[in-house]
Order: C-alpha cells, then sequence, then structure tokens
C-alpha cells in the first residue's frame, strides 16, 4: 500500500502537500534540499516508516505541488516558520513532537525552527549535509545548475535527466526516468520545467555576501540553542559541508552525533540511500531506547 496524500497549512495560510507513510505514535518529518520534492524521499519514508513511525515526506513552499506563496518570500526564516506550522499540526495528531530529518533547505528549517523560531518545537534533529556555515561557492554551483533553462525548459524528460548527468557526473544516469519525471512540471507550450517556484532564486539570500554572512551568523546562534537529541550526516564528498565546518558545528552543540557518509557529496539519500536510511534508523532506535526508562519512572 502506498503513501496518503495529505495537507497541512503553512505559516502565510499557504497549502504544503505531503506524503504520509505508516503508522505509530513518534511521528517523522523529512525536509528536502532546495529544488527537491517530498518524492526525494521515497525509499528512506518506507523504510523507516517500517520502524513504527508515521513519516511526513513534505513538499517545502514553493516546491513540488506546495503553493507558490503569494508574497514570493522564500527567506530561510520563511521555510522555518512553515514547519513550526506544520509541527503544531502534526503534534495535534499525535500527541507527540516530531523528529525532523532536514537535507540542505530542510536542515536549516529545522536549524532555524528549534533554535530560533520554537524552542522546544521538536523531540529530535538530523542535518542531512547542511550545517550553519557551508561553503559559498557549493552554493554557487548549486544555484546555478537550478538556475540553468528555467525559462526554456526542457523538451522531454530525458534531456532533464541529460543536464543533471552533467552536474552529478558520477551518479548512475539511471534508466526508469518515472522518479525524474515527478520533479518537472509539464506547461501549456509543451516544455518540461522544475517543479519550483522560479522566485526562490530570487531571494536576497542567494546574491547578497553580507546577507549569506548574516544568514550564517544566524544559524550559528540558532544551533547554540539546540538541547535537544541531534544527528549530523555529512556526505563525504561533499561540496558544501567541510569538516572544518563540522567540527565548528560540534563545539557548538557537543551532544550532537556525527555520521560520515563514504561515496556520498551533497545529495546524501540519493546517493547512498541505505547507508544514509541506517543512520537514521539507528539514531531512532536509540531514541526510542533512552525514552523506555524515562517512561518506566
Amino acid at each position: 500500500m502506498g503513501p496518503k496524500r495529505v495537507e497541512f497549512q503553512g505559516a502565510e495560510q499557504n497549502w504544503l502537500i505531503a506524503d504520509r507513510y505508516g503508522e505509530g505514535d513518534q511521528p517523522v518529518i523529512l525536509l528536502h534540499g532546495g529544488g527537491q520534492t517530498r518524492h526525494s524521499w521515497e525509499a528512506a519514508a518506507a523504510r523507516i516508516a517500517t520502524l513504527g513511525h508515521p513519516v511526513y515526506s513534505l513538499d517545502q513552499r514553493g516546491h513540488g505541488e506546495s503553493d507558490w506563496v503569494a508574497s514570493g518570500t522564500y527567506s530561510f526564516e520563511d521555510f522555518s516558520k512553515d514547519l513550526v506550522a506544520v509541527t503544531r499540526q502534526v503534534v495535534a495528531l499525535h500527541s507527540a513532537k516530531p523528529v525532523v530529518v532536514g537535507a540542505s533547505l530542510g536542515g536549516f528549517a529545522g536549524m532555524l525552527a528549534e533554535g530560533q523560531e520554537n524552542p522546544g518545537g521538536l523531540s529530535a534533529l538530523v542535518l542531512v549535509d547542511i550545517t550553519p556555515r557551508i561553503d559559498m561557492g557549493g552554493v554557487s554551483k548549486i544555484i546555478g545548475f537550478m538556475g540553468d533553462r528555467v525559462e526554456e525548459g526542457f523538451v522531454d524528460v530525458e534531456e532533464a535527466a541529460d543536464a543533471i548527468s552533467r552536474y552529478l557526473p558520477n551518479r548512475t544516469r539511471p534508466k526508469d526516468l518515472s522518479g525524474l519525471a515527478k520533479n518537472l512540471r509539464l506547461h501549456g507550450d509543451g516544455r518540461y520545467r522544475w517543479h519550483w517556484d522560479p522566485a526562490f532564486l530570487r531571494s536576497r539570500q542567494h546574491e547578497d555576501p553580507k546577507s549569506s554572512d548574516q544568514i550564517q551568523a544566524n544559524m550559528l546562534v540558532a544551533v547554540g540553542n539546540l538541547t535537544l537529541p541531534v544527528l549530523l550526516i555529512r556526505g563525504r564528498n561533499s561540496e558544501l559541508v567541510s569538516m572544518e565546518h563540522v567540527q565548528e558545528f560540534l563545539a557548538r552543540v557537543p551532544h550532537a552525533k556525527f555520521t560520515d557518509i563514504q561515496d556520498a557529496g551533497h545529495m546524501v539519500a540519493g546517493d547512498r540511500n541505505d547507508v544514509f536510511a541506517s543512520a537514521v534508523e539507528n539514531f531512532l532506535l536509540e531514541l526510542r531506547a533512552d525514552a523506555v526508562p524515562a517512561l518506566s519512572r
């Protein structure tokens, strides 16, 4: 049986679409990276659900099937406020604070939601190849890929797959492109374009170096406020997160656990989903084990 499509409302009453997998008492929210959709988590979501968790894989604002917000605002704070809104709705459904697994943009949302916007709102946080301080050269590469062919789009899914192969030459090009098709929209002119709002790229956070410095400073303050269980997962070949960034993060969040995944880049779940999912599973099992004595006292 496949996932169930569900809807949440974000901070601006914007509709956010999610897939729900599984049943249980401890919810898990999966937040994708910039330019991705909830479908990037399909394999991991199904696997985590087998542990007895209701798993919500969410399209963030301006991505996938979720609303392109009328305000055109896509700052990291906006994404974090959406997460706070969704968190409260999930708590109402399950009477339990969720674990958030955030990749890249989703990780920024998680850091700010717990460390700034709504402290104590989450039960645990998994950050996937993201820390407050990142390599801006790597960011520029990602933004460059996202900005390529925004207007003209692609003739077909095959042409989009070719673009991804040029961007990620070390990843095997899939024979089945049905997953990629979920990340594209077929427009009225017969061309395919990425499934996210172009206004996302026009956000000042991607263009102004001073703004980038301030964002990273704000993130460092936010993570310094984290007291909940935290797992940082890095792709060893990451173009965004260096070991120096990891060490700085662990100095500010000394109770955090850290896993470095070999043969994975920034797109950790896509590069090594088996190892990634195992790391998340082990973390969730440890959380469950730690909770049992507390509940029995």
